[in-house]
């Protein structure tokens, strides 16, 4: 039966015309809420407004919205009813509803409306039909970039369809119809099912398990390395040296295989032992023996302590030796023996790092001196000495009476025949050489003078001394290897004399000490950035000679300090001063006023000395940063050598003055010969064609 409408839903405002058309292509029934729509080539925007005034909702059409519909439904539909026929006519034709908060919907076209304000939708959500919704599915067992691809071939994506993965949270983000949206998440559910991923571990009686892992991950690389094998199907593979297991995870199927396969393997050598040849990549080998040697005595006495009384533990044969030619250990030994053994190489057997240490020597010395003295002479009262002064008053007069000669002599004779006879002796030259070794050892002013038979000598001298020794050493060495540095010479030290029975053949025996700048250093790397320093630092200069041989001035420190990377640490400031000063004169006499000074002899002098050594280390564990503090010193080098050309030279020229080249990580050869003679060819037609 069919219904017509009680009244038309036709606004007054409408011509008689357009009244008369409406009604003829359009038919909807409302009794009690129940509707019978059927629309014949009606305008899509009036299609809406019918509908928004049957459900009493107010609609607001996009511009965009055009085109003519024919529907017509048979079965009354509630409101409910009819609102989903709404949905599913605007779906047909590529529109939307966007419901608002507001009890406002709009009507969009199909492909903008994933980009409204459609509603978010949680799992326990009962929409349906094609109302436009956006839900959140997590995923809990597939990973989503995989799963993405499949679903968008299944949305409607030229629409108001969307797929997005976000892969931090491994979930999926659905847009479009909400029955689309909801076949799209039964799709993911019956999907999303955790596969037989279980986990089983097998425990190795004979074999090692790195050497197992090792076998198998080498053949499962030809069987299941192929194209199109399914990531589930390949097992994932780990051994446990700790307790000498292998851990296999994945399908039940592919664990069967590899248990059987470990088990097939896993089984006993036919002789007691076997040889194992360990490559090692950083540790020596030699050094090493000694390590292993000691692991396996201790091993094999814990067995013997565990050993029942009535089962004693037989004694192990195991050989262990370096092969220093190609840095390798040979082991013969047990399985057990060996996977212990193994252990314990690779855990030594590791990079170390490098610790760059940079000292600063600073040494300032200052030292002043003066004397003052009076000494007097007379040939025959005697004279005053004073042992504080250049030289000796009686050094100097018996010198200077070797200095003067003596004057020739006349002698007269009477021959046999009673004649008398003259003979005159020539005058005898000076020995100036005693009176040269004795002004040779006076320093200052020295002023004589002899009046008859009395004689004085006036000394003064001043001095001053300053000094100043910088050194910056830099040494390079690997954790906990002592690293020696010095810049200095050898001298030598006279350590004993022999003579013949009859003092003939003569001979000294002569050693040879170090003096200089030395810097013996053992770094430490501890955990973190802190390194542990044994230091031995020795300033050594030679100051002169004794009686006996040469005295050295040494200054030493000798020290353990914990410093940061990169920090700079002072080991110690060494403050040697020393004031002296002597008075020689005669008693009484030299305690006269004023003419005292004439009978009496001064010397003061002042010396001081102070040594600094500040220390930085800097870890190095990489290539890289070695190269950047190599360049660093380098260019640091080369920069004062520019320096240096820049100032020039006043006496030579300045391309003496050598200059490094550009750094260059590269090594850079020198021409070959051939190289060099098609260069110089080059060069001298070059230089024909310019003359």
């Amino acid at each position: 039966m069919r219904l017509f409408p009680r009244k038309p839903f036709i606004k007054s405002t409408l011509t008689p015309v357009i009244t008369m058309a409406a009604v003829s292509c359009i038919s909807i029934s409302a009794i009690a809420s129940e509707f019978s729509p059927n629309f014949k080539n009606t305008d899509m925007g009036e299609f809406v407004n019918i509908v928004g005034k049957n459900l009493k909702k107010t609609m607001i059409v996009d511009p965009n919205v055009r085109g003519k519909i024919n529907v017509r439904s048979y079965d009354v539909l509630t409101e409910e009813q009819y609102y989903q026929f709404f949905l599913n006519v605007l779906e047909v034709y590529g529109f939307a509803a966007v419901k608002m908060d507001n009890n406002i919907i709009k009507i969009i076209r199909n492909k903008d409306a994933k980009t409204s304000s459609i509603p978010v939708v949680g799992n326990n959500a009962t929409i349906a039909g094609d109302e436009m919704v956006t839900r959140v599915v997590e995923v809990k067992n597939v990973t989503v970039r995989e799963l993405v691809p499949l679903l968008r071939q299944l949305s409607d994506q030229a629409g108001g369809g969307n797929v997005v993965n976000y892969d931090p949270a491994n979930v999926i983000m659905l847009t479009g119809s909400a029955a689309v949206v909801n076949r799209l998440v039964n799709i993911i559910e019956r999907v999303d099912k955790a596969g037989d991923q279980d986990v089983q571990i097998i425990k190795l009686k004979y074999a090692s398990a790195s050497e197992m892992v090792r076998i198998i991950e080498a053949m499962n690389k030809t069987t299941q390395g192929k194209p199109g094998t399914p990531t589930f199907l390949i097992p994932k593979i780990v051994a446990d040296d700790r307790t000498n297991s292998v851990i296999v995870s994945g399908e039940g199927q592919a664990r069967e295989r590899i248990a059987k396969l470990v088990a097939r393997l896993d089984s006993e050598l036919e002789t007691n032992g076997n040889t194992r040849v360990y490559y090692l990549k950083y540790s020596k080998a030699e050094d090493l023996v000694d390590v292993l040697q000691g692991v396996s005595e201790s091993i094999q006495a814990e067995e013997q302590a565990g050993t029942s009384t009535k089962r004693a533990s037989k004694k192990r044969n195991i050989s262990i030796d370096a092969h220093n030619d190609t840095n390798t250990l040979v082991i013969t030994a047990q399985p057990d023996m060996l996977r212990s053994l193994e252990a314990v190489i690779r855990k030594l057997d590791i990079r170390r790092a490098q610790v760059l240490v940079e000292a600063i020597i600073v040494e300032v010395f200052e030292g002043d001196g003066a004397s003052l003295g009076v000494q007097w002479y007379h040939e025959d009262a005697g004279f005053t000495q004073f042992t504080n002064g250049p030289a000796p008053i009686s050094s100097v007069a018996a010198a200077a009476q070797l200095a003067q000669g003596e004057k020739g002599t006349t002698v007269t004779t009477i021959d046999g025949n009673g004649n008398p006879v003259t003979t005159t002796n020539p005058d005898t030259d000076g020995d100036y050489s005693a009176l040269a070794s004795v002004l040779g050892g006076a320093s200052g002013m020295m002023l004589g003078f002899v009046d008859n038979d009395w004689g004085a000598i006036i000394q003064a001298v001043n001095s001053d001394t300053n000094s100043n020794i910088l050194s910056t050493p830099s040494i390079t060495t690997l954790d906990n290897e002592e690293a020696y540095f010095i810049v200095g010479q050898e001298i030598p030290i006279i350590t004993g004399s022999t003579t013949g029975s009859d003092n003939s053949n003569p001979f000294q025996t002569v050693d040879r000490q170090e003096v200089g700048i030395k810097l013996k250093v053992t770094p430490q790397v501890n955990e973190g950035s802190g390194v542990q320093l044994t230091i031995e630092q020795e300033v050594s200069s030679v100051s002169g000679t004794t009686g006996v041989d040469i005295s050295i001035n040494k200054r030493e420190i000798k020290t353990t300090v914990m410093a940061d990377n990169g920090a700079t640490v002072i080991l110690g400031g060494l403050i040697d001063e020393d004031v002296q000063e002597s008075q020689q004169k005669v008693p009484f006499l030299g305690d006269l006023p004023l003419i005292g000074a004439l009978f009496r002899s001064t010397s003061n002098s002042v010396r001081k000395r102070n040594l600094m050594v500040f220390l930085r280390p800097t870890i190095i564990r990489d290539g890289n940063l070695m190269n950047q503090v190599t360049r660093e010193k380098y260019n640091y080098i080369r920069a004062d050598e520019l320096r240096k050309q820049e100032l020039g030279l006043k006496l030579l020229d300045d391309e003496k003055l050598p200059l490094l080249p550009d750094w260059n990580e590269s090594l850079v050869l020198p021409p070959s010969f051939d190289e060099y003679m098609e260069d110089k060819e080059q060069n001298k037609t070059q230089q024909d064609k310019e003359q």
